[in-house]
């Protein structure tokens, strides 16, 4: 799998997007939730991350904080079990609504990953 975040493991499909938000299972570990259902048509696992604009108004804001949340998944990728043999479709949603530190969120997402 290695270190990179190739196009593949990008989560696009709206109608996948959809369908994780409708039967999806979530956990959290503050400040980051994750929505994620098995899926068996993947290759690969796929990520897609979220910022609210409710929270942060200035796009650079929500921008920066999902590069943030990219990295950390990206490098902590390889925790991600399969879930009976079937790949995950994931969205990560930054809950805070303070600006937050790098630390912070690769530990949750580290977290996270070892929850799922």
């Amino acid at each position: 799998m290695g270190l990179r975040f190739p196009k593949e493991e990008k989560l696009k499909s709206r109608k996948l997007i959809e369908q994780i938000f409708a039967e999806g299972e979530s956990r959290k570990k503050f400040p980051v939730k994750v929505v994620f259902i098995p899926q068996e048509t993947l290759k690969t696992h796929q990520a897609a991350f979220s910022v609210p604009k409710r929270n942060f108004k200035l796009a650079v804001t929500r921008n920066r904080i999902k590069r943030q949340m990219r990295e950390a998944y990206r490098l902590q990728k390889k925790e991600v079990p399969q879930k009976n043999g079937k790949n995950l479709a994931m969205v990560f949603i930054y809950i805070s609504k303070e600006k937050p530190q790098y630390a912070q969120l690769d530990s949750s997402i580290k977290a996270l990953l070892k929850k799922l």
